[in-house]
């Protein structure tokens, strides 16, 4: 092999592209992601701090309330449910442009998706939970709810692929990091295989059978493993042991299930004392999580301890934290997104959504871009 000062300067050129290569685009930014009740999707710089873009969605009927947002792996789609909860789009993060769509009703059929959907890792499908009832002259017929998966790339008239059923009252979908596995969180945590829709296991919720207590009450609805890939919720669970009017008779808790090791943890922190609506993993301190409603609380959910709790300026119903574990991000219900410092829950800026218009039930995603 050449020592010339030539070659030499090849290699380390090589290498040198390599790693940049590797590290990807260094325009790269993060961004949050939320929709409004005025059917927009919102896109948020989170360095300045600021609205960066405003899109339209295509086709939403009046009255609409988006709910849930899920990006895909390479950052250039924001899939979004609307239309009154029977359509998912997805749109193109730089022009703004719906680039896919399924629409989940029919002329006869009536199907809702009650906030539960999610894309592959891989980006090349869309999995949607559909909850339909059959439109008949007189009545409306319950039908069974299912599955049913899109390819990412079908376009406009997105039809499904494949469908396979699913537990009814499913309020969310999740992929296992590697794909093999989907999670629909229900009163339990169906496992299914995304390809074939085989039940391969079930991890207990409501049917947790833990010695003096009661089945635990859970709104798990918002997907807010952007960093840690770890879906949590809060839930509160009443001891059987205890006098119904006693300090301890509820008890709050933080439910986990790593996405990655398919490993479960819950453990109760408080006796319950205010109302918990959503949670997120710091991806650094993965035994801390953050809970949000009209409190900001950190908890240590492994030693089941919380650690510092503060008030609001107003109700969020999701909140998100950054890469690095350091900010948090709020937001969901009225028409602000507020930023904390993850360790001492200080507030450090408040920026107002367009119109003041409120983002409802939509959950605000973390993404590169």
């Amino acid at each position: 092999m050449s020592n010339t000062p030539c070659a030499c300067l090849r290699r380390i050129t090589v290498a040198a592209l390599a790693i940049c290569a590797a590290a990807g685009p260094a325009s790269a930014k993060d961004y949050l992601v939320t929709a409004l009740h005025s059917n927009k999707l919102v896109f948020i710089d989170v360095a300045a701090r600021k609205v960066d873009k405003v899109y339209p969605l295509p086709r939403s009927r009046p009255g609409n309330t988006p709910g849930t947002l899920v990006v895909s792996p390479d950052g250039k789609t924001v899939y979004v449910l609307h239309n009154h909860w029977e359509t998912v789009s997805g749109i193109d993060v730089d022009s703004g442009k719906e680039v896919f769509r399924a629409d989940l009703s029919t002329s006869d059929t009536r199907g809702k998706c009650t906030f539960a959907f999610d894309v592959s890792p891989d980006g090349k499908e869309v999995a949607i939970y559909i909850d339909p009832v059959k439109i008949l002259s007189g009545e409306y017929r319950v039908l069974d709810t299912y599955v049913a998966i899109y390819d990412a790339t079908a376009g406009l008239s997105a039809k499904p692929l494949r469908s396979f059923p699913a537990p009814r009252r499913t309020t969310l979908l999740a992929y296992s990091t590697d794909g093999s596995r989907l999670y629909a969180m229900s009163w339990d945590a169906v496992i299914m295989d995304p390809k074939t829709g085989d039940v391969l296991g079930k991890h207990p919720i409501r049917h947790w059978a833990r010695k003096n207590l009661g089945e635990p009450d859970a709104l798990a609805v918002w997907p807010l493993w952007d960093a840690s890939k770890i879906l949590s919720f809060p839930y509160v669970v009443a001891r059987t042991d205890r006098k119904p009017e006693a300090p301890d008779a509820m008890k709050s808790g933080i439910y986990t299930l790593d996405l990655a090791t398919d490993k479960i943890a819950y453990k109760e922190f408080e006796n319950t004392s205010v109302v918990l609506f959503s949670s997120t993993v710091n991806p650094v301190k993965r035994n801390e999580v953050y809970t949000v409603y009209s409190t900001l609380s950190r908890v240590d959910a492994r030693q089941g301890k919380l650690l510092k709790r503060v008030d609001l300026e107003q109700t969020f119903y999701n909140v998100n934290v950054s890469r690095d574990g350091k900010e948090l991000y709020l937001g969901g219900a009225g028409p602000l997104v507020a930023f904390y410092d993850a360790s001492s829950l200080k507030h450090l800026q408040t920026i107002r959504m367009p119109g003041d218009s409120d983002q409802a039930t939509a959950s605000m995603r973390l993404f590169s871009h």
